[in-house]
């Protein structure tokens, strides 16, 4: 196995702690015979265990090492496995180099651990390529992830040779895309200590979708239309959901990621202290294949801040075209973003400030700069009523229209108002009340 490892030339593990490199100087030491029983024995198990601690966070069954090294080609970003998430698989002359690493992956894949389990008296190998995970669905955060690896690992497993086995991977790789902006669809940015930033998977994003939103259809529609034409490859604007709180601007953009995640949109959630980052963030993702947009939620600035320059400057003004493959999406509650005071208005004193009209121009030039804005705003009384009676009926509450409404109106008069959070969160609370007639 060792040496089947050290020949690989694209797929090469750099990364000494990984699990595939631990392997391969596992199986030279056995190979050379060149090691102590209980000290290989017990390195076997700490990759063996490092395997189960993957299938447990990503759900992985059945024949686990295949899962990994699945999981592996998959996760591998490299000049191939990107050109062909752009392209599919070529005739270049590097084919031939990755065909002999494939080659090999088929190798480890159809592996015989037996002469190793009978020489050190153990079955640990044995007992992970037939494991049955006890895992409930509804808690596996990576379940996106876990049902592609399980899918592509049973592909593979299947290949008759390596060229067919070159087949299936670049197929993946065309339809799903290669390394985390392939198999999730939502991210976050972290700093890295060393500098620069790293890129993080969301693995438990809510599975909302626009049905879910009741009420506001004009406002949907004008989202999904925009959405729909950037990820055709049309032109398409900048979004700003802006209005009263708990009225489903953040859940509208989560549901449209869901909606169109199959369609190759991705999202990428920034906060406001790290918009110093955008350029950043825009220089990773402005070459791959798929569609992001760049979520800023609950986006507002106070007079002292000056974010919101570098936000200007990234949306449109900056020497830099933005690509046709990023947009950005904001919620806010404020529909001009950067709080206002008295001294902005032009009938009181502007502490001497001689171009104070350029001053406010600035101020509102920002939401200027979203080709879209779509306002959220409280509902009446009676769509308010209508939420709360439509959530009961999908929770499957059999109180009467009339007890509801009695119920609802008092939850709302002291907590916080008629929105459709608060019809959310009147529900939830009569699905944990014993008699809530479900």
């Amino acid at each position: 196995m060792y040496q089947e490892i050290a020949q690989l030339l694209m797929y090469g593990v750099a990364d000494k702690e990984e699990i595939l490199y631990k392997m391969g100087e596992i199986f030279a030491r056995f190979e050379k015979k060149e090691y102590d029983k209980m000290e290989l024995v017990r390195d076997i198990h700490a990759q063996i265990k490092r395997i189960l601690k993957a299938a447990t966070d990503y759900g992985f069954d059945n024949n686990l090492w295949h899962n990994y090294l699945t999981f592996y080609l998959m996760m591998n970003e490299n000049p191939f496995s990107i050109t062909c998430e752009k392209v599919g698989a070529s005739d270049g002359s590097v084919n031939g180099l990755v065909e002999n690493d494939f080659r090999i992956f088929k190798a480890l894949f159809d592996y015989d651990f037996s002469k190793i389990e009978q020489t050190l008296g153990i079955d640990c190998f044995s007992r992970i390529s037939n494991y049955k995970a006890i895992v409930k669905k509804e808690l596996m955060y990576n379940r996106n992830v876990s049902e592609k690896v399980r899918a592509l690992s049973r592909r593979l497993e299947n290949t008759s040779d390596a060229k067919e086995f070159f087949q299936v991977i670049t197929d993946f790789y065309r339809d799903y895309g290669v390394g985390m902006f392939g198999m999730n669809k939502a991210f976050r940015i972290e700093e890295n200590p060393n500098g620069g930033i790293v890129f993080k998977a969301i693995n438990n994003m809510d599975t909302v979708t626009l049905d879910d939103l009741i009420g506001y259809e004009i406002q949907k529609k004008k989202l999904v239309d925009n959405t729909q034409a950037f990820v055709c490859g049309r032109k398409a604007n900048n979004v700003l959901l802006f209005g009263d709180s708990g009225t489903g601007k953040s859940t509208s953009i989560k549901a449209i990621v869901n909606q169109f995640y199959d369609d190759g949109l991705r999202m990428i959630e920034i906060y406001k202290h790290q918009f110093q980052y955008l350029s950043a963030v825009i220089s990773e993702i402005k070459n791959r294949n798929y569609k992001f947009i760049i979520y800023m939620d609950d986006l507002s600035f106070e007079e002292f801040e000056i974010e919101y320059k570098y936000l200007k400057a990234v949306i449109e003004g900056g020497v830099e075209t933005r690509p046709d493959n990023i947009l950005i999406y904001a919620t806010s509650n404020r529909r001009h973003l950067i709080k206002e005071s008295w001294r902005d208005r032009n009938d009181v004193d502007t502490e001497n400030d001689k171009h104070h009209s350029d001053t406010i121009e600035e101020k509102l030039s920002l939401v200027n700069r979203f080709g879209v804005t779509i306002s959220f705003s409280k509902p009446s009384q009676k769509e308010f009523f209508h939420i709360v009676i439509e959530i009961a009926r999908r929770e499957g509450i059999t109180l009467s229209d009339e007890e509801l409404k009695a119920e609802a109106n008092k939850w709302e008069l002291s907590r916080g108002g008629l929105s459709g959070r608060t019809a959310r969160q009147f529900i939830n609370y009569l699905l944990g009340m014993p008699d809530s007639r479900r």
